[in-house]
């Protein structure tokens, strides 16, 4: 019965995660800047860095490495290993937050996830 439910919990979480991530292709010049800009009409704008076909990851490792941002391909939505973080950042972070999307996971680990060839 405990197996069921749990589960039921982990499908819930997955079907929550492909809702978020289907709206972060969706939206466009998606960014996760830590301080929203704003141009001369104070319409919020992406950073410079961040372009079309990108959005910005902050990778927390809280010990060992410092904190370090990445701009990110959308294709990497799609990536196995990059699934698995954003499930991780769901259970640690939720999604209910302000502000730039956050993985629980060394940046060196990330790095290594962006530059690992896969298709």
């Amino acid at each position: 019965m405990i197996k069921v439910e749990q589960s039921k919990k982990k499908t819930g979480g997955i079907v929550k995660l492909k809702n978020v991530v289907e709206r972060l292709v969706q939206i466009k010049g998606f960014s996760t800047a830590k301080k929203p800009c704003a141009d001369e009409y104070g319409r919020d704008c992406v950073p410079k860095d961040v372009k079309q076909g990108h959005f910005g990851v902050i990778a927390v490792d809280g010990c060992h490495e410092p904190t370090q941002r990445f701009v990110v391909p959308l294709m990497y939505l799609e990536h196995p290993m990059f699934r698995e973080l954003l499930e991780r950042a769901e259970e640690e972070f939720g999604f209910d937050h302000e502000g730039a999307l956050m993985v629980p996971c060394r940046p060196s680990h990330l790095r290594m996830i962006l530059t690992e060839q896969w298709s």
